[in-house]
């Protein structure tokens, strides 16, 4: 079972990392980041492009195939002056990603807005040329103020333009607020997976940012298995925990999407190991467990949600393959392919991982629910792990090198 890690101190989860040890820029090639293998309790030097050497024969890859959108804009107030739109996610008149991508005309998003205090009434502008490069132009008005953020209505000519099409051509690759820079056309290119697919993402899901076509290529020559979940990362993956204790921090939610082929997929292999690229696609995996136990526990009214303390509190456990089977055949039964739940899913020391049995993923910040995790999954020795990459000069955060963790 779980134990409740309510009480855990978040300062007993950092360690000292120096400006220069966070990387600015990707390296020139994707698969050339340093890699640190963790195996059981081992630890040794690779290159990235060296993965599918170091993983189980046996191990399904699970990637998560979100796309970042370009959600920065910057529009132009009538007296000149500049602000910053941080789309974060949609109000109306969708709240579901995909079809508010698709929205034309006009719509309202939450944002983080930058330079706000210039800009307290009236509309802000911003001229762009489309992709067939025809004149266009996008409109905002600042609505609701909240814990924050902005709700901020945005309308646009030629209305016949989906939303995805203005990000595109007017928008900026939100970057790491600690990289401190804007975007590049180099950023274009490595800031996304050479997989991504699903547009919805503000933050990239670095762990896969290493992959090359020649490492995915090298894995299926292997006969390592691979399969695709979606969970798009929210700006809250950012979000320090500034709570002194982790009972008094809020996990923020995201949007899952996973397929009934990928739930098929996990049922065949179970028991072989199943590696998580990346924490979100982690979290999407143990979520899935939740969600499958939810439904037993109550198949009429299914709630499509794990919240950060479910798994220390549900008492009934069923098994993993009860709980996907479970998924499986409430899709099957409602006619459905893709199953669509959102996820504030905490995982701290203290929680028993039902799914994923490894992980790969760079290196994070301290403090932060992403070192949790990874303390969660291999334990007190995630210091030595971090003491390794800090004595051997690893690259960190985002843009930094990669670690294979197989507890």
């Amino acid at each position: 079972m779980n134990t409740d890690p309510r009480q855990l101190s978040i300062q007993d989860f950092t360690y000292h990392l120096p400006a220069e040890r966070i990387a600015p820029e990707p390296l020139p090639q994707r698969d050339q980041s340093r890699l640190l293998v963790y195996r059981q309790g081992t630890i040794t030097d690779q290159v990235f492009r060296q993965l599918p050497q170091e993983l189980p024969s046996d191990a399904l890859l699970i990637f998560n195939d979100t796309k970042v959108v370009r959600a920065r804009l910057f529009a132009q107030k009538p007296t000149g002056g500049l602000v910053e739109l941080f789309c974060l996610e949609p109000v109306a008149p969708h709240r579901a990603i995909e079809p508010a991508m698709q929205q034309t005309g006009a719509c309202v998003w939450k944002c983080l807005v930058g330079n706000g205090k210039r800009w307290k009434s009236g509309p802000v502008t911003l001229s762009f040329t489309t992709a067939d490069n025809q004149p266009a132009t996008l409109t905002a008005q600042r609505g609701e103020v909240a814990d924050g953020y902005s709700l901020v209505h945005f309308s646009w000519e030629p209305a016949s333009l989906p939303f995805a099409e203005v990000l595109r051509a007017a928008g900026h690759l939100p970057l790491p607020p600690y990289l401190n820079r804007t975007d590049t056309a180099v950023d274009a290119v490595r800031y996304q997976t050479v997989y991504a697919a699903q547009e919805g993402a503000v933050a990239a899901p670095t762990a896969g940012l290493h992959f090359s076509d020649e490492v995915l290529a090298e894995l299926t020559d292997r006969g390592i298995a691979s399969g695709r979940v979606t969970l798009h990362v929210g700006a809250g993956t950012f979000q320090p925990v500034k709570a002194g204790h982790m009972a008094d921090h809020a996990m923020h939610g995201e949007p899952i999407s996973v397929s009934a082929t990928l739930l098929r997929q996990l049922l065949a292999h179970l028991p072989r190991p199943v590696l998580a690229v990346g924490t979100t696609s982690l979290r999407t995996l143990e979520s899935l467990y939740w969600l499958g136990a939810a439904l037993l526990q109550d198949p009429t009214t299914p709630s499509w949600h794990v919240s950060q303390w479910q798994p220390y509190e549900q008492t009934t456990a069923p098994s993993t393959t009860e709980a996907l089977e479970a998924l499986l055949q409430h899709l099957q039964a409602t006619g459905a392919d893709i199953l669509h739940a959102t996820t504030q899913l905490l995982i701290a020391p203290g929680y028993h991982f039902r799914v994923a049995n490894g992980l790969i993923t760079n290196f994070h910040q301290p403090e932060s629910t992403l070192l949790l995790l990874v303390a969660a999954l291999i334990g007190p020795r995630w210091r030595d792990v971090y003491d390794h990459a800090l004595a051997h000069d690893y690259r960190f955060l985002s843009y930094g090198d990669s670690s294979l963790l197989l507890p």
